[in-house]
């Protein structure tokens, strides 16, 4: 079911109405397109025909579009329910070039999502298809480790449902002698020591919607609750590789010139067959000090389905997005996974580029997490009375640089306090703090972290400003009334 608002945009755009101005086509002459003497890409939307060929590859879910070259968006749009945003019709609305000749049926069909699991209705619902839920921010200094009913899910096609005694973890490629190994899931656990580790997972597009708010920007309108802290419990990642025959005094030197990657692929697909996948350097596992793992639990339970359910790679202090849930294989390869989710999307550009010039080839994957902090304990505007008030909020960096401090400046930044570190656990979990603020009048509230980089976060968003909205971590900045 479409909300009010995007009902009310299609009708706005006429997407429904037959344009005296526009010439009419049926459904063969929409198809024949492909291949033909232009070979264009037209697609159709309600009563609209619309001419896609140049804007296909400039989509940010890659060549996934061509699955609707031909026919209408409708299938693809109600998998992927994000594209009903007013930016998306906008954009598509530029690109009318005709009236469909009979109408099609527009109703959805969300059979592909009716295994979904079960969710505390206490997250906030995002996107419905796939799911996206976000912890309110309010809950979050609340537990050091966040339960996992209410931690943050960030899927991008639907759960799977894994027969746990069928279940193989595929590893090939390179440096693997056997083209056939693989472990069963009582295999991971039993023949590979335990390994337990507190460690925060933030979404790379956590805190989009206030970057939205200087120009728009497409994806999850995300707070600033797409990120939890968990102990995850698994296999070291480095060992099971070993098991398969890796070599890693053979490789040592293709490691450094960042030649060889780690492919990983899940289980969750979508109705063409394509399944999440990402990638990340093998040269990340040179660092003795660094353990990715293969988790099978999550806050001593066993891992739940929105997490992945019965094995997630897990890359601490890297963006969500490189931990790649229900994995089934993985792959040591000299290319970065094929994945529109690591070639394409995760990427950030300069504020110069938007989606008529982007070129998703002129940037890398993103993988740390920059250092960010974020206001908990009340919201933009939010009212309060005047007297002692006390403010939470958490602060996080990438890649095992741990928080030297967090400040609060209660004048736009002229002046700053430090503030108490309630408690950090390791480097790759977050930092918690708080404060006793006296509110006497109305004021503006700005929070920064410091990393044991000595990096800290930018002031304004529109100095960062990207198109994908990714790694916001400009200081966060609220008003509080009286």
């Amino acid at each position: 079911m479409l909300d009010c608002e995007v009902t009310e945009i299609i009708e706005k755009l006429e997407f429904d109405k037959i344009r005296l101005d526009l010439p009419t086509y049926n459904a063969t002459q929409i198809s024949s397109q492909i291949g033909g003497a232009g070979n264009k890409v037209w697609v159709t939307f309600y009563r609209g025909v619309f001419d896609i060929t140049d804007f296909v590859k400039r989509h940010p879910g890659g060549e996934r579009i061509m699955n609707a070259a031909g026919s209408s968006v409708s299938p693809f749009w109600q998998f992927y329910q994000l594209h009903y945003r007013i930016d998306v019709l906008e954009t598509l609305a530029k690109f009318r070039i005709g009236n469909l000749e009979t109408p099609l049926d527009e109703t959805p069909n969300m059979n592909y999502f009716d295994k979904e699991p079960p969710r505390n209705p206490t997250v906030i619902t995002r996107t419905s298809t796939p799911f996206c839920g976000e912890t309110p921010p309010a809950l979050l200094p609340q537990n050091f480790y966040t339960p996992n009913d209410l931690f943050y899910v960030r899927n991008h096609l639907p759960v799977p449902t894994v027969d746990t005694s069928a279940y193989r973890l595929t590893i090939q490629g390179v440096g693997i002698p056997l083209s056939n190994f693989s472990l069963s899931l009582d295999d991971v656990k039993q023949k590979f020591a335990k390994i337990r580790m507190p460690v925060t997972l933030q979404c790379g597009g956590n805190r989009r919607s206030q970057m939205g708010e200087v120009k728009p920007t497409p994806g999850i309108g995300w707070t600033g609750g797409a990120i939890g802290n968990a102990v995850w419990g698994g296999a070291s990642l480095r060992d099971v590789l070993t098991s398969a025959g890796f070599n890693w005094t053979n490789y040592t030197e293709t490691f450094r010139q960042n030649k060889l990657h780690i492919q990983f692929e899940g289980l969750d697909c979508d109705p063409f067959g394509d399944c999440y996948g990402a990638s990340v350097p093998l040269h990340f596992l040179l660092d003795a000090t660094y353990t990715p793992l293969l988790v099978y639990e999550m806050n001593n339970a066993s891992i739940p389905p929105d997490h992945g359910f019965p094995l997630r790679a897990l890359f601490p202090g890297l963006i969500g997005a490189r931990s790649v849930k229900w994995v089934s294989k993985i792959l040591i390869s000299e290319e970065e996974s094929p994945s529109p989710w690591q070639r394409i999307d995760y990427k950030i550009f300069a504020p110069s580029v938007n989606e008529d010039n982007v070129n998703f080839n002129s940037a890398s994957a993103i993988y740390d997490a920059p250092v960010n902090s974020y206001i908990c304990s009340h919201k933009n505007g939010e009212v309060v009375e005047r007297g002692m008030i006390r403010m939470k909020g958490y602060a996080f960096a990438g890649r095992g640089r741990g928080i030297v401090r967090v400040e609060l400046s209660f004048d736009n930044g002229d002046n700053w306090q430090v503030v108490k570190l309630t408690r950090q656990d390791s480097n790759y979990s977050w930092t918690q703090w708080e404060i006793e603020v006296n509110v006497t009048s109305a004021m503006d509230v700005w929070v920064k972290a410091v990393d044991t980089g000595y990096n800290q976060q930018p002031e304004d968003l529109k100095h960062i400003w990207n198109y994908r909205g990714l790694v916001v971590n400009a200081y966060h900045k609220i008003k509080l009334n009286i």
